[in-house]
């Protein structure tokens, strides 16, 4: 009786395009948060969605969350996107279902961007190269609280990685 085994290797590499594919999504989600609530404006969608271009391409992208805060809190609604690698059956979901209706008085939009692991461990050389593509600059600031809670609700995926999506609901 003979036995026989293989082995199957699937890499892939994650290109520009890859990249383009789930910062696009992420512009859909929020063109339609804009479309309900006003924000952000089309000029920062486009900025946004750069910049998710040039992060995940170069593995610098934590997390980045787009929403509204009041008294220093993230409201609903409010989305979080996650990198990550991507496991198992490779998810790439459509982007939408942003609640509508929710109270967004007294509170103004923001973005906050938290960097990667890769980043923390690139040289000045490297983050400095980076910083010159993107469309804006950001400061140094405290990561806001959130009223209510995290929900994972979507995954946007490409080139074996993915980008997890959380949005805030109230309790």
């Amino acid at each position: 009786m003979s036995s026989f085994s293989y082995t199957v290797a699937d890499t892939q590499t994650f290109t520009i395009t890859h990249a383009r594919h789930m910062a696009a999504k992420v512009a859909t989600d929020l063109r339609r948060m804009q479309r309900m609530y006003g924000y952000p404006s089309d000029t920062a969608i486009a900025e946004y969605e750069q910049e998710v271009v040039v992060l995940l391409k170069a593995g610098f992208l934590g997390t980045v969350t787009y929403g509204f805060q009041r008294n220093g809190n993230w409201i609903e609604p409010t989305l979080r996107y996650t990198d990550s690698d991507l496991y198992g059956s490779g998810t790439d979901d459509d982007p939408g279902r942003i609640r509508a209706g929710k109270d967004v008085s007294g509170a103004s939009f923001h973005s906050y961007l938290a960097y990667s692991a890769k980043w923390q461990n690139a040289t000045a050389a490297e983050r400095e190269a980076v910083k010159k593509e993107f469309p804006f600059s950001r400061t140094g600031a405290s990561e806001p609280g959130v009223n209510g809670y995290l929900e994972n609700d979507r995954t946007y995926s490409a080139g074996g990685r993915a980008l997890n999506r959380s949005v805030v609901r109230s309790y």
